[in-house]
């Protein structure tokens, strides 16, 4: 890791890997790069971009500054910065929604886009999750923090509090084992931000893009886990329905993290998306609309 000055912030970053570059954006707000860790697998195809949002993990920044327009002209300075004149982009669930903002606001820098858990606007962290919690059997308490979680209405003070009563909604079915190895796999060097998360809550209040995704014309798989209660099947199939020639794949026996859970099967149909999106760039556009709707490989 190291930290490279972009524009008015310190970004920490990491790139690791050979091949075509593919930038990581992590979830949140208010986390770190630490819960992409699986995908780093990918770097004997790929170089890999991973690196913390500005207010973010160990990035700097002051939190009000965490605008869509920093986001994204943070995460174009950086790719100039390295000298990649496009790259693939991945975005995690709030990750996902700055790289929908990152390829409407920057098309042309974007070669092929993979949105993994996440959706285009906000309702469905903000108003529906704590329903689809209450529907599955979790408690009041646990709806009830959910409620105010996910609107950044939880003081600093009770974020990792409110962090460890929702931790059992994220997985299919939650596991201490997974937790532990996920945890001495690097899981401990997470730097979590509570401000972020508070002033995020503001910030997406009212957003989303639902209404500009047919401007999307990269190559796109949307990609998630059956059972994340944040993003549920029916808004990943809106998002996909959305935006052009879309790709949509949903994991089985997995929640928020798919890449944690299911890590063989999410990172192959991440990899083989990849692949043919390489593809179709090398191939005349009449045969474009039928190769991007093709079935990702598991």
């Amino acid at each position: 890791m190291t930290t490279v000055k972009i524009r008015d912030v310190s970004l920490y970053v990491e790139v690791m890997g050979h091949g075509y570059p593919l930038v990581l954006m992590h979830g949140g707000p208010g986390l770190d790069h630490v819960s992409l860790t699986p995908f780093r697998k990918l770097a004997d195809r790929h170089t890999l971009v991973l690196y913390d949002h500005r207010c973010n993990g160990r990035s700097t920044g002051p939190v009000p500054s965490m605008t869509w327009e920093n986001l994204t002209a943070d995460a174009d300075a950086l790719r100039e910065e390295l000298g990649f004149e496009r790259w693939a982009v991945l975005g995690h669930s709030f990750g996902g929604q700055v790289a929908l903002e990152y390829t409407l606001r920057y098309p042309e820098r974007v070669s092929r886009l993979v949105l993994l858990d996440t959706a285009g606007d906000a309702r469905w962290s903000q108003q529906d999750a704590a329903d689809v919690l209450a529907g599955r059997g979790f408690n009041r308490a646990t709806v009830a923090v959910a409620r105010r979680f996910y609107c950044g209405r939880i003081a600093p003070k009770d974020f990792i509090r409110a962090s460890i009563r929702l931790l059992p909604a994220y997985d299919h079915r939650f596991s201490l084992r997974r937790l532990a190895r996920q945890m001495v796999g690097g899981g401990w060097r997470a730097a979590m931000r509570p401000e972020a998360l508070e002033f995020g809550g503001r910030m997406m209040e009212g957003w989303s893009v639902m209404d500009r995704l047919a401007e999307i014309r990269a190559p796109t798989l949307v990609i998630a886990g059956h059972d994340d209660f944040l993003f549920p099947p029916e808004s990943q199939a809106q998002l996909a329905a959305g935006i052009p020639n879309a790709q949509l794949r949903i994991i089985e026996r997995a929640g928020h993290n798919p890449q944690s859970e299911r890590p063989a099967e999410t990172l192959a149909a991440v990899a083989d998306f990849l692949a043919a999106a390489s593809s179709l760039e090398a191939t005349p556009s009449s045969d474009a609309a039928v190769l991007s709707t093709a079935p990702a490989r598991a």
